[in-house]
């Protein structure tokens, strides 16, 4: 299984109207072969030691891909070049970490 964080950092004060877009594209993700999960996240603050204040202007995807090949169809797919066009005026910087199951 191949599992991918994804941050997102974003503008100052557009999160609201970002997560709008974003679970506006879910639904497409889900659907598309090798998808198991794929949902944002948002940091919280707790008093868990070790944990960093939370980034209001950031949001975490994270996801599970049966493979690799599941996950880069994904990435080209067209209803994901159709949602970074709708965003691309909200986000400043992304980063993926792909990662591999060690069960």
């Amino acid at each position: 299984m191949i599992h991918v964080l994804a941050t997102i950092e974003l503008n100052p004060g557009v999160r609201a109207q970002f997560l709008d877009e974003f679970r506006r594209l879910v639904p497409s993700v889900l659907a598309e072969e090798g998808c198991i999960e794929y949902g944002p996240a948002i940091e919280i603050a707790t008093s868990i030691p070790g944990t960093p204040p939370p980034r209001d202007d950031v949001v975490m995807v994270v996801e599970k891909w049966a493979t690799i090949a599941a996950l880069e169809a994904h990435l080209v797919a067209p209803h994901m070049n159709d949602y970074r066009g709708q965003v691309k005026s909200l986000v400043k910087a992304t980063r993926l970490q792909v990662l591999e199951s060690a069960e």
